[in-house]
């Protein structure tokens, strides 16, 4: 392989990181057995990670800040397509992935005509905790409801992409910290781009694999992944909760009225339900209709 791509396709490993020093210099070394060109995003690391990456040959771009992964991830995106590289793929720098598994991920897109390879984390050789995976098929589903049902290894950062889903991808990436990998999924529907699991294993035993607290992490990412399937479709997402929310609050202050016809005696708290319920209810029928309209509206005033 390291043959091919050295005549046509110019395949860029993009690395994302954050205080990875411990690892990521067995990472890089293994990756350039693939591809000469390594790219190192460290994402504002506090300990020795650029130098030992830049030491195992790789090009590093350092982020004066912890910007989160997405930030990271969308740097590498962005070098990719300012240095023409046919294929990306992405690997965390943590040591879980497999570098010589890089040729099963890139073969998906370079040989199959898949524009996305995701690494599916299954088979006896995957070390993911139980509570893990518990937490991963969470977003799994919650993923698949933005990306047209496509159940996949939502929140694995092993994957390969060819220039036009990079291309295409790219400047839809506006999420923030770790909703990359579902924010890649959901975007790569809306583009149309062919997408394809493909099998690899994962190592956690003695490995610290995230630098956030995992509860907060799944939350995070699965508001965010909320918050892009009602932009692709509020009315459903957004105005019709309204709209039974407005319901129920009528029917609760119906009731209320009526216990107090019938027994002088008013029922604060159910009044206060009553109002919470209608206005909230009010403002997500409004935002709904709002976010329905606009993007249509938007489109005729470039028009």
């Amino acid at each position: 392989m390291k043959n091919q791509q050295s005549s046509n396709p110019r395949i860029l490993i993009v690395i994302p990181c954050l205080n990875e020093e411990t690892t990521i210099g067995n990472v890089i070394l293994k990756s350039k057995k693939y591809s000469e060109n390594v790219l190192v995003i460290d994402d504002g690391s506090k300990d020795d990670t650029s130098n030992i990456a830049r030491k195992a040959g790789a090009h590093v771009i350092t982020h004066p800040r912890n910007m989160g992964k997405s930030a990271a991830v969308k740097t590498g995106f962005e070098y990719a397509l300012q240095n023409n590289y046919d294929y990306v793929v992405t690997i965390d720098g943590d040591g879980q992935h497999n570098p010589d598994e890089i040729p099963n991920i890139l073969g998906n897109v370079m040989k199959n005509g898949h524009d996305i390879s995701i690494g599916y984390r299954v088979g006896d050789q995957t070390e993911m905790p139980k509570w893990r995976k518990i937490g991963k098929r969470v977003l799994d589903y919650g993923t698949g409801l933005g990306s047209g049902g496509f159940i996949t290894d939502s929140q694995c950062g092993f994957r390969a992409f060819n220039k036009r889903a990079v291309e295409a991808i790219t400047p839809k990436l506006t999420g923030s910290k770790f909703s990359v990998e579902s924010e890649q999924l959901v975007r790569a529907h809306q583009l149309g781009l062919r997408t394809v699991n493909t099998s690899v294993t994962c190592k956690y035993k003695n490995l610290d694999t995230s630098t956030k607290n995992p509860a907060t992490h799944a939350f995070s990412v699965l508001r965010y992944v909320i918050w892009l399937v009602a932009e692709q479709h509020p009315l459903a997402m957004i105005a019709l909760p309204g709209f039974i929310s407005v319901l129920i609050g009528i029917t609760l202050g119906i009731y209320t009225l009526q216990i107090y016809s019938q027994t002088h005696v008013f029922l604060i708290l159910y009044a206060i339900i009553v109002s919470i319920l209608l206005i909230i209810g009010t403002i997500a029928m409004f935002m709904g209709l709002i976010l329905n309209v606009l993007p249509g509206m938007i489109e005729r005033a470039k028009s």
